[in-house]
């Protein structure tokens, strides 16, 4: 039997579908102390890279898993420990940890949830769930992503509420019609999905392009809406970043697509091969380019940004609480737009670009139940 004071810190499940991880570079070596949020490892999956951070604080007193190998999910990759802890012990508790990652991923594990649909005005909209009480939270992308836009933030809301990501029409599983591309369009989908999963009530997660169709799904029913958290929400001003727009539109090989979408992000380091890769095997899809296009124009209007969340958000009158969070380093919708986002709660994150909720996700997360908490 080992000590129970030894904290295994273990390999995250950034993604419903997730399975295994890859150390890329430890932050952190034996001996040094933490505490919790700092950073540890650098990690890749399949779909993107990012920073483990501890969840506790201690002395780190052993790395198990090394650099370059992969991980199942929920491995244990490092150990704390206080200095009076046995070497035994912790020996005992490496040779457990190295079986369970030399062994690999179950044969019989568990892959990502079963994808949805529902009909929404014709069109086959899919999302994905986790999670088995507490209240409905829906996660809504923004311009180009889908639903795995919030592999960092699904997996740890659900173990307190019922988690559903959406793709928008145009992306995704969903279908790739989105008609006049309006936003009347987007929040049908928003609405449609929660008709779907016969939730009364939900608090609403919006990025970008998100942000505005979560604003209009409120707008056509508040008092359904529990909260409203905005993540980079577009339409609060002028500026905005339209070569990115229609450099994303225009895109047609990795060449010209990567140095695109690494100005989503503060470290463009996160951005990796298979994440490019994904992104254009999406835009191959029939009707994707089509709708992106179409997109841009419910955005821009000429070379400027549509601004019509702030008379959204007006017309609510105050009857949601509203909260918004934006990357300081954002190089696609400036930060400064936030303070235009009127009675919401901000909440301005330092070393995040366009995709807070990427780079920052424990930050972001805290920011939503906090907005939840205020609902009541």
């Amino acid at each position: 039997m080992t000590d129970d004071r030894i904290v295994p810190v273990t390999m995250p499940k950034w993604g419903l579908s997730m399975q295994l991880g890859k150390i890329t570079a430890w932050v952190v070596g034996e001996g040094d102390d933490v505490k919790a949020g700092d950073d540890l490892a650098d990690i890749e999956t399949e779909k993107i890279s990012g920073t483990l951070e501890a969840a506790d604080g201690g002395t780190v007193r052993r790395i198990v898993a090394r650099v370059g190998e992969d991980v199942p999910v929920s491995g244990t990759i490092a150990l704390l420990a206080p200095a009076d802890v046995t070497d035994a012990d912790l020996d005992a508790a490496v040779q457990e940890a190295r079986a369970v990652i030399d062994a690999g991923v179950p044969d019989d594990a568990a892959g990502g949830p079963d994808l949805q649909t529902a009909d929404v005005g014709g069109r086959r909209i899919s999302f994905a769930g986790a999670g088995e009480d507490g209240d409905v939270v829906l996660l809504v992308h923004g311009y180009g992503g889908d639903r795995n836009s919030w592999l960092f933030l699904q997996e740890p809301l659900a173990a307190r509420y019922r988690v559903y990501a959406l793709d928008l029409p145009g992306h995704g599983a969903s279908a790739k019609d989105v008609g006049e591309g309006t936003l009347d369009v987007l929040a049908g989908a928003v609405t449609g999905v929660l008709d779907a999963l016969g939730a009364e009530r939900a608090h609403l997660v919006g990025h970008s392009l998100g942000g505005a169709a979560v604003l209009a799904a409120a707008a056509r029913d508040p008092g359904r809406i529990a909260s409203l958290t905005l993540i980079a929400p577009a339409g609060f001003g002028a500026e905005i970043n339209v070569g990115y727009l229609r450099g994303f539109a225009d895109a047609q090989s990795r060449r010209e697509l990567k140095p695109v979408v690494t100005q989503l992000f503060a470290d463009e380091s996160l951005v990796t091969r298979q994440l490019v890769d994904d992104l254009l095997a999406y835009k191959r899809l029939d009707g994707v380019d089509a709708a992106l296009h179409t997109l841009v124009g419910t955005l821009l209007d000429g070379d400027t940004q549509r601004t019509g969340s702030a008379a959204a958000l007006a017309a609510l009158g105050g009857a949601v609480p509203v909260t918004v969070v934006w990357g300081r380093a954002d190089r696609v919708i400036p930060a400064a737009q936030a303070e235009a986002v009127a009675g919401a709660a901000r909440h301005l994150l330092d070393g995040a670009g366009h995709m807070p909720h990427m780079e920052r996700p424990a930050e972001v997360q805290a920011a939503i139940e906090e907005a939840m908490a205020r609902a009541g």
